[in-house]
């Protein structure tokens, strides 16, 4: 059960393992920032200087936390979703180390991550899941088209 905020939260020592001696009072800030622009807990765990286990535990007993961190995902998601549609419009097809953009994965990302974004936005937005759901879904098959669209034309086609 979560806690109230501001209880200090004990982490054992073998959970502290990667972490500074004194831990930042703002890591919960640099966290959830880092994992919005991410979507990676054990990149936002690194960038604020703690391990994952504490930003675990945190999430397990603060509800304001727990509450940030699906907050933070569902703009994650969306941070995917433009990238992935800026890239199609745009047809830029390469990373930034010259390696082809996996549109196909990202999809499937998108897709698999769907019902948690659609919960998360229809919360914000206040408008229900399945209306978020359904337009997630128009997006993707957008997207779907698009990518088919673009190899048929690099085939000649």
């Amino acid at each position: 059960m979560p806690r109230n905020p501001g209880k200090r939260i004990t982490i054992r020592p073998g959970l502290k393992e990667g972490e500074a001696a004194q831990v930042s009072k703002k890591w919960r800030v640099v966290f959830l920032d880092h994992l919005a622009a991410t979507s990676n807990v054990t990149a936002a765990a690194a960038q604020a200087g703690i391990s994952t286990s504490r930003a675990y535990k945190v999430r397990r007993e603060e509800l304001g936390f727990a509450r940030q961190w699906q907050a933070a995902l569902a703009e994650g998601y969306t941070h995917l979703e433009l990238e992935v549609l800026r890239r199609l419009r745009e047809g830029d097809f390469k990373t930034a180390d010259g390696d082809r953009f996996d549109f196909a994965n990202a999809i499937r990302l998108l897709a698999a991550h769907r019902d948690v974004a659609a919960n998360s936005q229809s919360k914000a937005r206040d408008v229900s899941a399945d209306e978020v759901r359904a337009s997630i879904d128009r997006k993707i098959e957008e997207m779907r088209r698009r990518i088919a669209k673009e190899k048929l034309a690099e085939a000649g086609g």
